[in-house]
């Protein structure tokens, strides 16, 4: 039985108090608040619902990338995550699934738990691929029936204008599978048609959609209208914190990812997201011709970085871990019963521990 003393951070209290666990939470004992209050803050594990790579890892590579990354991301407090794809040729889609879907079945020590997979295209607009490779194909049921079996799929990211999307968006609903609009060159009404589709959520929310313009809203204005849900970046890079303050208080359930690629955690160099070439310089990753290509940001990061910028604590516990689990129905939080996937964090909010299922895999040995 491990024992932690710190600032218990929940979405309704935060207060000195003890932990104890095994693999599940066993015991939460809230202490005197005329004890010394230590330096620290004990979080639940931070949930990552877009992240393609990691640790020098793309998981596009198959099933060793893939652990590759969970690893590198556990490292850094992630204790679940969705393996995302990138738009490419259907049989490299195809692959990466398999791969995916093998370590979702038989998970490895010390990875984060790879809860499925993030569908990131290929059901995009080829107007607004950003940094995703000249692969995208128009909606396809059959497709689509074929990629749900090869691995669990949780989160399906498609532009809302093209045709046969809604179709597309009803049945995936009727899945259970979570619809993001992204990628998207959409006005406001296609935008307001996927979302009555039943496309819930927006794809790093400002990034690769149309922007707000007051006579011709875009895919960003209805959003900021009607949407519960929606993942943004927070590397300082993606979108400036003011607009990110924005969105968090007008889109409630507003959580962080990381987008991460490959040359997350690695030196300043070449690396590969799916079938492109990629730069990390400083803290971003960029296409050749300076386009930003995923983020070299860890959720450990991320939380330094909404401290940084005056979030306060349970802002930033529903940011990087309650409302991302809540979006795909992850057990997960400070309470009893519940896995023991902790984050212990420094009075700065650097990262000093991190357990999942009660072992330790991060922080000093």
């Amino acid at each position: 039985m491990t024992r932690l003393v710190g600032t218990l951070v929940t979405p309704d209290l935060t207060c000195l108090g003890q932990v104890e666990f095994g693999e599940r939470i066993t015991r939460i004992t809230p202490l005197s608040p005329t004890e010394p209050m230590p330096g620290r803050y004990i979080l639940p594990g931070f949930v990552d619902l877009h992240v393609h790579g990691g640790g020098g890892a793309d998981g596009m590579d198959g099933e060793a990338a893939v652990r590759q990354m969970a690893r590198f991301h556990a490292q850094h407090g992630t204790t679940a995550l969705l393996a995302t794809t990138i738009t490419a040729p259907l049989a490299e889609i195809e692959a990466a699934l398999r791969g995916i879907a093998r370590v979702v079945q038989h998970p490895g020590p010390g990875e984060a738990r790879v809860l499925g997979v993030h569908l990131e295209g290929p059901f995009i607009s080829p107007q607004k691929l950003g940094a995703q490779p000249p692969y995208a194909i128009l909606p396809d049921l059959e497709v689509m029936r074929h990629l749900l079996h090869l691995a669990p799929i949780r989160v399906v990211t498609l532009a809302p204008e093209l045709p046969g999307v809604l179709e597309l968006i009803a049945f995936l609903k009727s899945r259970g599978v979570r619809v993001q609009q992204g990628h998207t060159a959409a006005t406001y009404v296609q935008s307001r048609e996927g979302f009555e589709a039943g496309a819930q959520g927006f794809t790093h929310f400002f990034n690769a959609m149309t922007p707000l313009n007051h006579r011709e809203p875009g895919v960003v204005g209805l959003g900021l209208e009607r949407s519960e849900w929606a993942e943004v970046i927070p590397d300082g890079l993606h979108l400036h914190p003011a607009a990110m303050r924005t969105v968090w208080k007008t889109i409630p359930c507003t959580y962080a990812v990381t987008d991460a690629a490959a040359a997350a955690g690695m030196p300043e160099g070449g690396y590969h997201l799916g079938r492109h070439r990629v730069y990390k310089k400083g803290e971003g990753v960029f296409l050749a011709d300076g386009t930003l290509a995923g983020s070299a940001l860890t959720m450990d990061k991320a939380a330094q970085n909404l401290s940084r910028w005056g979030y306060a604590l349970h802002d930033i516990l529903q940011m990087t871990s309650s409302f991302a689990a809540q979006y795909i129905g992850l057990e997960s939080g400070l309470e009893v019963g519940r896995p023991a996937d902790l984050v212990v964090l420094g009075q700065h909010f650097e990262l000093e521990e991190v357990y999942l299922g009660g072992q330790k895999v991060g922080g000093p040995a």
